[in-house]
């Protein structure tokens, strides 16, 4: 069986690893199909997150198909699935709160257990989601990141005529762009790489896209910061509209926030971490579903697992939009 490994960070390899034992108790053995590469992956890569842990095998956008289940399992054999790849006890107050994406408990894989980027893999089925027939694998592998947006914009009203600045244009920028503008929200959409504003165009008509001193002095109903730097939080809290509202999605340190402006405006500020399973999974479901909504343009390429360092080199680049790997059998011979 073919993996990848990232025994530390910058020291990647695709390697042979030894078949896995059946599916026990809940547990389903999944045939990868595609794996989608993150911001979280690569910072991964890079060795920056304090909480990875090492060596791993990473990937956590996981898309593939049971192949064998355990006797108490959820699932039968044949069943295209996508991953939930963030654990839950569900027995911690925040679990029995119905705040899983908070568990106290939460393990995350490919950064503090093995992720998925392999040609199969073991997980408790009470963590993977049948995928519908008519949802094609292209679509589907966007799932896991599209969830994240999905639970996020929860947060805010958002219909026909909002106003909403998104903040930061990477991939769960550009799914934040799209939602709200299939909710009817007029679009700003804002970063400081002008390339990054050209791919935004690539997403369809009726979006505008400006540098952040383009739009310095007007104000938005609701602020998508999807950055996660000091100044887009500073920057963006100046762009909510008194009585707005921002969330935040995007993961920096810490930053300084102009309390006496967000307290005399009445802003509220939203931190939106992960999803809610099955839920927000469930809901992001029927949105891929609908052929009106067009999220095909955030995949940029689709390569085969046996390309990982090219995949790996287009994504840190910010060039493109979302890297996949193909982990079908022919693409990796």
């Amino acid at each position: 069986m073919l993996e990848l490994l990232l025994k530390k960070p910058f020291e990647m390899e695709l390697r042979e690893a030894k078949s896995l034992p059946g599916p026990v108790g809940d547990e389903v053995k999944i045939k990868l199909i595609y794996g989608g590469i993150c911001g979280t992956d690569l910072s991964v890569y890079k060795g920056g997150l304090a909480y990875a842990t090492y060596p791993v095998r990473p990937g956590h956008e996981l898309l593939g198909t049971i192949i064998e289940a355990g006797e108490e399992a959820r699932y039968q054999p044949g069943t295209r699935v996508v991953v939930l790849p963030n654990t839950f006890c569900g027995t911690c107050v925040k679990c029995q709160a119905g705040k899983t994406n908070i568990c106290l408990n939460k393990k995350s894989l490919g950064i503090n257990m093995d992720g998925g980027f392999s040609e199969e893999f073991v997980i408790s089925s009470r963590f993977v989601l049948p995928v519908p027939d008519d949802l094609p694998d292209e679509k589907a592998v966007l799932i896991e990141p599209f969830a994240v947006v999905v639970h996020a914009l929860k947060k805010v009203e958002i219909q026909k005529g909002t106003s909403v600045a998104v903040i930061g244009c990477g991939n769960e920028g550009k799914l934040a762009i799209l939602l709200a503008q299939y909710l009817g929200a007029e679009v700003t959409a804002i970063d400081i790489q002008p390339r990054k504003l050209e791919k935004v165009k690539e997403l369809g008509p009726h979006i505008r896209t400006a540098l952040p001193k383009e739009v310095r002095g007007e104000t938005f109903d609701v602020v998508i910061e999807a950055a996660g730097t000091n100044s887009s939080i500073e920057d963006g809290i100046k762009l909510v509209t008194s009585g707005g509202a921002m969330v935040m999605i995007g993961i920096t340190q810490e930053s300084s926030l102009p309390v006496a402006h967000v307290v005399r405006s009445e802003i509220t500020l939203y931190g939106s971490i992960i999803y809610q399973f099955p839920d927000d999974y469930l809901q992001t479901i029927e949105y891929l579903r609908n052929k009106a909504f067009h999220v095909e343009p955030v995949v940029s390429k689709i390569m085969p697992v046996a390309a990982y360092k090219q995949a790996y080199e287009n994504a840190f680049s910010g060039d493109y939009g979302k890297i996949i790997l193909d982990f079908r059998g022919e693409s990796i011979k």
